[in-house]
Formats: structure tokens, C-alpha cells, sequence
């Protein structure tokens, strides 16, 4: 079971933000990693909507609900499941992916619902809050990720049974999520020096599986599931005769398509395409780990029968030598009981209305108002590479060209007005290289310390498990 694939079906409707190391006032943007139910929420609203479908849990007809779990005195009722399950089974068919059985997801559904459900009752033990403001701002980025206005996206929502106000608290409760886990499992993080040479050394080894792509050749040997031992050393010697012709120098093509009972032996040579190593088999993975490009490895024994794998390509996120890098600056008003982020903005949009009818200056403004320590500067933050700024603030940045003033802009330090002063392709020093690549080892730290920290969470909650769910 991918329980990799089942993770990303398993996102409620708004999967949003991630977390980063400080600069400026503000924290650098990290990439999504799914590793089952412990994944922290992508880096930027990442939705798939679900096209209608005959017997959706808005169509299908509803059987009458009952509780399947406690949490800490919480119920957990069966239409919830049903109504998750019925999403998780939509974007899955959507994708592509292969479904696992029913009864298997409901239960990867059910623990979904519970780990969220925990973080949810300790979220509102720390008094975690979430204005209106930033809902709607979440909302607007939703339906230009979608290429939809937001009154098209609240239609195409409706006709699958969801009303505005169950997608607002779905809203709502992941952003309640992404502010615990900022406040909770941030400070656990610390990125060395010799994190970051160790993961140079890695990057130059070839043996960092979470930042490589490969390009397998593949030669399957099926053994039949009840085979008697005289079948199975037939076979093996099948797949030892594939190997040696390839060791021999024959076209890996020509051997695939002569010997492997694989559909890709016929249809494309067993090239199995350049993926994520994460997406191959882990026999797969370990077997060619570490090895030349044109390495053949094999056979090597699986359930599924003999295995022999050719590195046809590989690659390994490295670190760029030039980048597009952005001039900008800000005015942050922080937020908290005496400003809310509505009221901030408020008052960011009329600044930016003052700007843009020259009646006020940016740099002025910053200078008067901003919470910042930029603010001595006019607000000006330099020049910056990609991945310098929280999600949410790189994300309004790059949408900007030279001159243009954002709208208000939501982050966990409060409320931003954002002017991009200037664009540039530049070559990275040896110094930025080496800061690039802490921010890489952070988010992969950050990835840990989630799983951990979420891991603890749910072993001191109470769960009580009742009926399954149906």
C-alpha cells in the first residue's frame, strides 16, 4: 500500500502554508512532504477540485449516523468519515492512482481525522486564532490556484454538496493547524554547520533519496504466487540469462522487451521514467543506490517474482548557481487583542491607496508604521534569493512586477504591504549557496520534527473506537 499516495488523497480541501527559518521578520517558504498522516501542510494552497461525480456524498444516499471514535470526549461520527472518505476517493481517481481497498482507506480516513481532530482541541487550549480576514485572503489564493474567480469556485464547491460556510471552517481549521504547528514545532529546529556539510556530502555521494530523480530500466520475471521451487530456480535462471545479456553489451530495450513480463518491457523499452526516488519501489531504491549512472543491478527477488534493474539516469537537486532574486520592501503591522488582522488591513489598504494616488511615500509610511526592523530603512529588506520569505509573502512577491504594491498580505507576523522594487538574474555566492542549502536541511529537519512532535500529541490523547466506519 502507497501510503504515500494515500496521504495527499487524505488533504482536507485547503492544504496550506509551511513553515521557515527567520529573516528579516520574516521565514523562508519550504517544499510539501507527504509522508502518511504526519505531514506538514504544503507550502502554498495546493487544491484539487473534485469534477461532480455520480454517487458523491452529496448524491449518495445518506444512512443514519453514529459515532466511530472518541477523541479526548469528542465524537467522531461516521458521515464525517463518509464525507472525507468520498473526497479522498475523488482526488484519487482524479490523479490517477491506483484505490486501495475501501475498508483500508476508511480506516487511513478515520486516523486522519483523529491526529487533525487532536491538534484542532489543542490549538483551542492555547487560545490559537484565526481571523475572518485571513479566510478570505486563504480563499482568494484557493481559486487563483484553480483559475477560478471566487464566486466560481463557491459554485463548484456547492454542486458537490459544499456550502461556503463548510469550506470557510475547513479554511479556518487547517490554518488553525499551521498556526499551532508553527508555534509548537518551530523552536525545535536547529540547522548546524555541519548539517549543511553533511548534506553536501551527500548531494555528491548521490545517496540523498529524498532530493534524487531516477530513471530506472526494468526487467520483470513473474513468479507465479504458488510456484514450486523447480519454477522458481527456472525463472531466476530466466532473469540471470536477461542480466548477462545486458552485462554483454546487448540493448537493454531489446533484452526488455524479449524477457520481462512488465507492461513497460513492451511498451517502452522497461524505461520506467525519471521520478522521485520516493515514487520506486524501496527494493528498487536500495538495490541501485549509490551507483553510476549505466550500473546493472539484479536479479534481485521480490513477492512479485525476479528483478533486473538498469540506472539509466539520475538526478540530484543540487544547489543553483544563478537565480532570480527580488528587491523589495514592506510595512508589517503585527497583530494581537489590540489590532486585529482585519483592522491592520484596513489601514495597509488605505496606505496603499494614499501610494498609489501620490498623495504618501512608501519609504515614509514604513518609516512612520512599521513593526519591522526594516522599517529605519524605508522598509527596504535588500536583495533576496528564492525561499527567504514565509509562503504567503514570496508568493504575493512574485506575482508583483517592478513598481507594484501588493494587496494586504496575511503571515504569522502579522499584516504585510508589499512593494517589489526591483528584479534581477544574479550569480549566487559561495555564501548564499550554503544559506540556500540550510534552508533545504531545515525543511527536511522540519519534516522530523513534525512527525515527532505530532506523534506525541496523539499518544496523549484519550481515542476510544467504536463501530467502524461504513
Amino acid at each position: 500500500m502507497n501510503h504515500r499516495v494515500i496521504a495527499l488523497a487524505l488533504a482536507t480541501l485547503a492544504s496550506l502554508l509551511s513553515q521557515g527559518a527567520l529573516a528579516q521578520g520574516l521565514r523562508p517558504s519550504g517544499a510539501p512532504s507527504a509522508s502518511g498522516l504526519t505531514t506538514r501542510p504544503a507550502a502554498t494552497p495546493s487544491i484539487t477540485l473534485p469534477a461532480p461525480t455520480q454517487g458523491s456524498s452529496s448524491s449518495a444516499p445518506r444512512q443514519a449516523d453514529y459515532i466511530v471514535a472518541v477523541v479526548n470526549s469528542e465524537p467522531v461520527t461516521n458521515n464525517e468519515v463518509r464525507s472525507r472518505l468520498a473526497r479522498a476517493e475523488a482526488q484519487l481517481a482524479q490523479q490517477g492512482g491506483a484505490m486501495p481497498p475501501r475498508q483500508l482507506l476508511a480506516r487511513e480516513v478515520l486516523e486522519r481525522i483523529i491526529v487533525e481532530r487532536v491538534q484542532l482541541q489543542q490549538a483551542r487550549e492555547l487560545g490559537v486564532k484565526v481571523d475572518d480576514f485571513a479566510i478570505s485572503q486563504t480563499e482568494q489564493a484557493v481559486a487563483r490556484q484553480n483559475n477560478l474567480s471566487v464566486e466560481d469556485l463557491l459554485r463548484r464547491l456547492a454542486r458537490d454538496g459544499i456550502t461556503q460556510e463548510r469550506f470557510r471552517e475547513d479554511l479556518r481549521n487547517q490554518l488553525l493547524l499551521q498556526r499551532l504547528r508553527e508555534r509548537e514545532v518551530e523552536a525545535r529546529v536547529k540547522v548546524t554547520d555541519l548539517d549543511v556539510d553533511q548534506y553536501l556530502r551527500e548531494q555528491q555521494k548521490g545517496t540523498d533519496v529524498t532530493s534524487m530523480e531516477i530513471n530506472l530500466g526494468h526487467v520483470l520475471v513473474l513468479v507465479p504466487e504458488n510456484a514450486t521451487p523447480v519454477q522458481v530456480a527456472e525463472r531466476q535462471a530466466r532473469a540471470q540469462s536477461a542480466a548477462d545479456k545486458v552485462r554483454a553489451g546487448e540493448d537493454f530495450a531489446a533484452v526488455a522487451r524479449e524477457f520481462s513480463d512488465a507492461p513497460e518491457g513492451q511498451r517502452a523499452g522497461g524505461q520506467l521514467g525519471l521520478r522521485p526516488a520516493d515514487r520506486y519501489p524501496e527494493l528498487f531504491v536500495t538495490s541501485t543506490l549509490g551507483l553510476p549512472v549505466g550500473s546493472i543491478v539484479g536479479p534481485v527477488r521480490s513477492p512479485a517474482g525476479f528483478h533486473v534493474l538498469k540506472v539509466i539516469e539520475r538526478v540530484t537537486a543540487g544547489v543553483p548557481s544563478t537565480v532570480a532574486q527580488n528587491r523589495a520592501r514592506h510595512i508589517l503591522l503585527r497583530t494581537g487583542p489590540q489590532l486585529s488582522e482585519s483592522a491592520a488591513a484596513e489601514r495597509l489598504a488605505e496606505y496603499r491607496r494614499r501610494v498609489q494616488m501620490g498623495q504618501a511615500d512608501f519609504a515614509t509610511l514604513a518609516r512612520e508604521h512599521s513593526q519591522d526592523g526594516s522599517s529605519k530603512e524605508g522598509g527596504d529588506l535588500g536583495w533576496a534569493t528564492p525561499g527567504r520569505y514565509v509562503p504567503e509573502f514570496e508568493q504575493a512577491l512574485n506575482a508583483l512586477k517592478p513598481g507594484e504594491i501588493s494587496e494586504p498580505v496575511v503571515s504569522r507576523f502579522g499584516v504585510h504591504l508589499i512593494q517589489l522594487l526591483e528584479r534581477r538574474e544574479a550569480r549566487l555566492s559561495q555564501r548564499e549557496q550554503r544559506e540556500m542549502v540550510r534552508d533545504t536541511v531545515r525543511e527536511k529537519k522540519l519534516d522530523e520534527a513534525y512527525a515527532t512532535w505530532a506523534q506525541e500529541l496523539r499518544g496523549r490523547a484519550y481515542v476510544e473506537y467504536r463501530d467502524p466506519p461504513q
